[in-house]
This record gives C-alpha cells, structure tokens and sequence, in this order.
C-alpha cells in the first residue's frame, strides 16, 4: 500500500523504533525545502521541539496523516487537542514501551461525542 494519495504524505512523531519502521516501509520524504516529513524522539527531545514539529507537520498541505505514538501525544497533549482540522488526520498508535489507551485517544474521545450510545441499540 503507498503512502501517497492525491500527493499527499504521512508524518510520524515516535520513538527511535517506531519511526524507523514507517521509513523502512518507505514513508520518508524531504519537502522542497528539505524538511523530513518524522521526528524520531527520545528521552533528549525538548517537549517544545515535539509541540514544534506537530505544528509544522499540521500546518503543511502535503501531509494527509499525522502518526504520533501515543506516549509521545501525551506530552503536547494541550496542542494535540488543540487540533481540530480533518486534514491532516492525526492517529495515536501505540509503541514497544507504552501500550494504546484509548481513553487517552483526544480523537477517539471527540468522535465518540458525537455519537449518543442509544444510536448503536
């Protein structure tokens, strides 16, 4: 399955394995000025550069989808909140180290909203 529909392309903010793997898949690209379109993060990586980099990948018109680990979401979890455009959709996954909660998922928990239970009976 290619990463690309209509030119557009994914993002991924993770850990070292996590992003490593989306490249193998072969999701890596540099924009035209040279921009990766992934942040690897580790224990290193100020939590304004994460908030920075999630804006950027945001605020780009070639990026489709937003991966984001969610420990990683966690720590911006204000600006990811925050971020309420369809486009880029950004999708928590999980890592080796933390597990998906899906009550942590802001994404989950607004769709969720939307829907009264008592549609579903």
């Amino acid at each position: 399955m290619a990463a690309h529909v209509k030119g557009k392309i994914l993002a991924v903010i993770g850990d070292e394995d996590t992003v490593v793997g989306f490249l193998l898949g072969g999701v890596g690209e540099l924009n035209k000025a040279r921009k990766p379109n992934y942040l690897i993060v580790d224990k290193n990586t100020a939590v304004t550069e994460i908030e920075e980099a999630f804006k950027t990948f945001a605020a780009r018109d070639d990026i489709a989808i937003i991966l984001i680990n969610q420990h990683i979401a966690e720590q911006i979890r204000f600006t990811v909140d925050q971020h309420t455009a369809s486009i880029p959709a950004v999708l928590e996954i999980p890592s080796k180290e933390a597990p998906y909660d899906p009550s942590k998922d802001s994404i989950l928990n607004r769709a969720r909203g939307l829907f009264n239970p008592e549609d579903f009976r």
